[in-house]
Parts: C-alpha cells; structure tokens; sequence
C-alpha cells in the first residue's frame, strides 16, 4: 500500500482537478486571512438568532460522540473488521487541515439541520474520482452547501483551504455524499413545526424590541383645540418644545404648562405569542424526541436510550447510508 505522502503526490483535488501539493505561498496574492475561522458553520440568519441552534448544537455533539468507521462486514452483513483506508481515518482522526473526525461530523450534522440537505464532498484523493474509476482512497473531506441542482450533479459551495475563500464547483452526485435531515419535514419545510417556532420567536422578539426602545409613549392635552391648521402647528412646535426639553436634560427633566395634562401609555402589551412559543417548543421536542433534561443533562437512563433510538440512531443511519 503506498504511503500517505505518495498518495498526495500523485492524487486528485476537487478545486485543482490535479495535483493538491501545486506549489503556492501562503501569503500570497491568491491566499485571504480573516480574523476568524472562515470555513466555520454558520447558521442562517434566522436560526442563528433564535434558540433552536442550541438545539442544533447539542444533537450534532451527541452525534460527533458515536464513533463511525469504515469496516468490512461477512456474509450475514456483520461487523468483521475495521478497514485502515483514508476514509477511516478522514471519520476517526483528521477530515481535513481543519478538523478533526469528530469536528467534522458535528460540521455535517449541523449544516444538515440548518440547509435540511448537505453534500461531503472528497476534497482530496489518490485518483479522480470524476472519471468513474472502479475504486479511489479519500484523503480529506468537507462539507458544503448544494446551491444547484442538476439531473446528474450538483453545484456546491465548498471551503477551499488553498485560497482561504469559498468557491462553487459542479461535481457529479456519484462522487459526492449528498445527506438529507430525517426529520426535514419538522425541521425544514416552509410551514414545519421549527419554522413556525422560528417566525413566533422572531415576532416575540421585535415585540420585546419595540417594548424596550427609549420611547416615552406620552401624549400631551393642550387647553385649546387643535382642529384649526394654525393650532395643528402650535400644538407642532410645542410637542418639540418638549421634545427638546427631555433630550437636552442631562436628568430627562421637562416643564409643561399649568392648563396641560401629560399621560404616560407605557402600559405591557398582551399577547400569546410567548404561549405560542411555549406551546411549539414542546410539540418540536416531542417530535425530535428531545427533552429539557436531555438539553440541561439531567435525563436518566431510559429519557437517553429513548433519545439515542428516535433522534441519534436515524441521523448516523442516514450519514452511514449515503457514505
């Protein structure tokens, strides 16, 4: 068996189409730096901002924690032996120049969550695995984002380490792990129960906004009536007056007329939207099989083996399955 370094000699990179130790400078003109890990999951802007990525966050970890090999199985399709290819160690030691194996399944199983659909991609091999060649050993992987869809490829945006910088490229869907959510239809379909759950935290939290801003919600009764134009403005200029007063008083201090009487409206406003949430947050759980002592880590034995059966066990038969 030819040795790693060999391999890399002589073997096929998805960007480069050949040769993945091309020479370069790694502070080139072609090479960007940024102050954080660029190739990081990052999570679309709604579930970044609500508290289903927690969620995401503590499945894809349980996930990472089952250990998956490439093994030979015999005849009754049973574990035989562990196989020492480059697949093998991509899933137990090192995907890639950035992650470890287990980084990398967490990496997966989250983008899984948060696109409903994620392709692995084999950045590096020993051959091109474009030309349908019989067999071909993986030397790194990544996870990307399907951005297109044809008969037989897919056009994904992928990391390349190369440039520091994502790219997308077209690769033939034989050749690329292309992994869909088992519970996409209560994950990620426009009117699922975890989009629902998005939008009514989002409207909870542009209430609470809109609650908690400097606003003073005052309206002022002047002693004269204000249906005339010429009162309109009176009444104007007096509101500004007042304005003015709050805005430039270091102690938001102001002074109004005897004849005028100030009412406050800074009264809670009631809703059932936090009910919604409440409400759509436990339908979720009961549907993902997760509950608040899993979250917390306070579950006993039989809440966990629940857990492993109806959530952990379809995502890594689902990873297992298309790998």
């Amino acid at each position: 068996m030819a040795s790693l370094t060999q391999r890399f000699r002589s073997g096929w990179n998805a960007f480069l189409g050949r040769d993945p130790t091309k020479e370069y400078e790694y502070t080139s003109g072609d090479v960007y730096g940024y102050m954080t890990r660029p190739d990081r999951v990052k999570f679309t802007l709604s579930n970044q901002r609500s508290v289903v990525a927690s969620v995401y966050n503590r499945i894809a970890v349980d996930v990472a924690q089952i250990d998956m090999v490439h093994a030979r199985l015999d005849d009754q399709n049973h574990y035989k032996e562990t196989i020492d290819s480059g697949l093998n160690r991509c899933l137990s030691i090192e995907a890639n120049i950035d992650q470890t194996g287990k980084a990398f399944i967490q990496d997966m199983v989250e983008s899984m969550f948060d696109e409903g659909v994620v392709a692995v991609v084999p950045t590096d091999t020993d051959d091109d695995p474009t030309t349908l060649s019989e067999s071909w050993d993986i030397l790194s992987l990544r996870t990307g984002r399907i951005t297109a869809w044809y008969p037989l490829a897919v056009k994904v945006r992928l990391y390349n380490e190369r440039i520091g910088q994502f790219q997308e490229i077209i690769l033939p869907k034989d050749s690329v792990a292309i992994i869909t959510n088992p519970f996409y239809s209560t994950m990620n379909e426009p009117n699922s129960t975890l989009q629902r759950l998005i939008r009514t935290i989002n409207k909870l939290d542009k209430l609470n906004e809109q609650n908690t801003t400097n606003k003073l919600n005052l309206i002022i009764s002047l002693p004269y009536i204000t249906k005339t134009d010429q009162r309109k403005k009176e009444a104007e200029r007096r509101r500004k007056d007042l304005e003015n007063q709050l805005e430039n008083s270091p102690l938001g201090v102001a002074y109004a007329d005897g004849t005028e009487r100030i009412t406050q409206l800074n009264r809670p406003l009631e809703t059932n939207l936090w009910e919604q949430v409440r409400e759509l947050t436990t339908e979720l759980f009961n549907k993902l099989g997760v509950t608040q002592a899993i979250l917390d880590g306070t579950a006993d034995e039989a809440t966990t083996i629940n857990y492993y059966n109806n959530t952990i066990v379809p995502i890594c038969s689902a990873i297992a399955d298309e790998f």
